[in-house]
């Protein structure tokens, strides 16, 4: 049978003094005094309204998910649609092609498409994956266990002969490659390129069709669905603007609602600040105030020089001087979680919201 593979403001100032309302501060730190003096105050069990508190920062940024556990990151496997005997044809943006019922050896050519592979129990499967520049060759929320992935190249620069050498029965990926192109890729085994543009939800049931598993992506999203939406209740979600900030060796930018981490934010209930809520923006130190405010700011960066080019901005006057930052409520997340696209990374992303949305940064 045919497959296709796509199928209210909290943060204002008082006119008077300037300074930041700070209801939620004293509810805070009244919870706190509570704790310290009254062992007996609340269970101890993972309750939403449990102040968290982190002690590691990045120029005064609590970093979240600096213990993240991703033992189970990746399910078990799942079974095929429909058994795993003989192919079947996917239609897909470059054509269409007879894929085994039941993928033995995957070769991935994007991120996402591993995320993909991991949410449907498939990782053990990946023979090869483009690999990420820095340190680590794979993000590591997927686990440890695709860092030993064998590389194909660089994102965007796969080899075909690296992949050949792989004997893939299935390649995973969104747009053809430069090297070669569908043609070559099509060559060494069935190909399914998904295309680009779409949702990060659309790209993984795309994928997930690829390796059969339509019935398995479908339960997945459903599950994150069903998490996010009671995540936000929970967390009084819809009770707080937060803002999200990525730094780039010379740029600030907005992160706006076309954005990966935006989405996940929405299904959660998170609100966004007024000026946040339209396309992704770069806003100068000058901006800060106006663009840049939030109950809650979560930043991010893109590499060492990511990094090199927040810790500037975090240290000057104008962020110092943000409610955000005077309330110690700016958290550092992890740029390869928080600016990619998948369903591992969206559950990784709730994960952090669980641990930080009513949270503040003690040292």
């Amino acid at each position: 049978m045919p497959a296709s593979v796509r199928n209210r403001t909290r943060f204002r100032r008082t006119a008077e003094q300037g300074g930041r309302v700070r209801s939620r501060g004293f509810v805070l730190a009244a919870a706190l005094l509570c704790a310290a003096v009254l062992t007996g105050c609340a269970d101890k069990h993972d309750d939403a309204s449990t102040i968290i508190r982190t002690t590691t920062n990045i120029a005064g940024a609590g970093v979240v998910g600096a213990d993240r556990d991703t033992a189970t990151a990746c399910p078990l496997p799942s079974a095929p649609d429909g058994g795993s005997g003989g192919t079947r044809t996917v239609t897909h943006t470059a054509g269409t092609s007879q894929v085994p019922a039941d993928p033995q050896r995957i070769v991935v050519l994007t991120t996402s498409a591993l995320d993909a592979a991991c949410a449907v129990g498939l990782w053990e499967r990946v023979a090869g994956a483009v690999t990420l520049d820095g340190d680590r060759s794979q993000p590591m929320y997927l686990g440890y266990g695709v860092v030993k992935v064998p590389s194909v190249g660089p994102i965007g620069q796969p080899d075909p002969a690296r992949i050949a050498e792989l004997k893939p029965d299935l390649i995973l990926g969104d747009i053809a490659p430069a090297a070669g192109g569908y043609e070559a890729l099509s060559k060494i085994a069935p190909t399914v390129l998904i295309g680009a543009g779409g949702s990060w939800q659309s790209d993984f049931a795309a994928y997930a069709a690829g390796m059969n598993r339509n019935d398995a992506a479908e339960t997945a999203l459903e599950n994150y669905l069903t998490e996010a939406h009671d995540l936000g209740p929970a967390l009084n979600a819809r009770q707080s603007q937060a803002s999200v900030l990525r730094f780039t060796a010379d740029t600030t930018q907005v992160q706006g609602a076309e954005t990966f981490a935006a989405r996940v934010l929405s299904d959660v209930g998170v609100q966004r600040p007024t000026a946040q809520r339209g396309p992704s923006f770069d806003i100068t130190e000058a901006d800060l105030a106006t663009k840049a405010e939030g109950d809650i700011i979560y930043v991010m960066f893109d590499g060492p020089d990511g990094e090199k080019h927040g810790k500037q901005v975090l240290r000057s006057d104008q962020f110092e001087e943000l409610g955000a930052s005077t309330d110690k409520r700016v958290f550092a997340v992890d740029d390869k979680i928080w600016h990619t696209t998948g369903l591992t990374a969206a559950r990784a992303i709730l994960t952090d919201l669980r641990n930080s949305l009513n949270g503040y940064v003690t040292d």
